[in-house]
């Protein structure tokens, strides 16, 4: 018989909301820049890895962060992280994927590396306290992934093992870490592919069914 997976672990950003690239170009356009100037300057430039992993740790409040990243590209650093991802949206396929998985019984949770929680709050509007049964944002633990003691607060916080548990991320190589501590692991790149892939996974119908049918698919696995 298949062993489905009691509990989905997700990423926040770029997984519940829409990806983090698009909204990073449209960024560097409007401020007038050339494409690839974040991405040279935050994630290839060891002062930006830097800033940016001490921001996650929650050891750089993220004024500071704004304040050296905005040196380090030469823009502006008044309220720049909330400008990078001003053009977020949420994605309403794996939010309704991760309401449906909830009423079927898996128990969900949010695993994310924080960006500051102010002046701004990437995480606003989303309720993720009411609708997620554990929410781990790595500032608030002093860790971040791929560090395993990061994915272990958010089994921890669902009463589960890894190999009882899905684990979602758009960034790759936070899943072999996840695999290796025995999560399944689904790359987000596309929404209806990893709705799709968590569907295999859980057991369940996660789009156009309602909780009783989602239900009953559980019971019967």
């Amino acid at each position: 018989m298949t062993q489905y997976r009691k509990g989905l672990v997700l990423d926040f950003g770029g997984v519940l909301t829409t990806p983090l690239l698009p909204a990073a170009l449209a960024f560097e356009k409007r401020e007038g820049l050339a494409e690839g100037t974040l991405l040279a300057g935050l994630h290839l430039d060891p002062e930006g890895v830097r800033l940016t992993e001490e921001l996650e740790r929650g050891t750089l409040t993220q004024t500071e962060w704004n304040e050296a990243a905005g040196r380090l590209l030469g823009i502006p650093p008044d309220g720049l992280m909330g400008r990078i991802f001003a053009g977020l949206r949420p994605e309403p396929a794996l939010i309704a994927a991760a309401a449906a998985a909830r009423r079927a019984g898996v128990k969900v949770g949010i695993l994310s590396n924080s960006v500051g929680l102010a002046p701004w709050n990437l995480y606003d509007g989303y309720e993720l306290e009411r609708l997620y049964d554990a929410v781990v944002v790595s500032e608030v633990h002093g860790t971040r992934k791929p560090e395993p003691g990061m994915y272990r607060l958010v089994l921890d916080g669902l009463g589960l093992r890894a190999e009882e548990c899905v684990f979602v991320d758009d960034t790759e190589q936070y899943l072999p870490p996840a695999a290796e501590l025995g999560f399944a692991t689904v790359h987000a790149v596309d929404p209806a592919r990893t709705v799709a892939a968590l569907e295999a996974l859980l057991g369940i119908p996660l789009t156009g069914d309602g909780p009783h049918r989602a239900t009953a698919r559980r019971r019967d696995a």
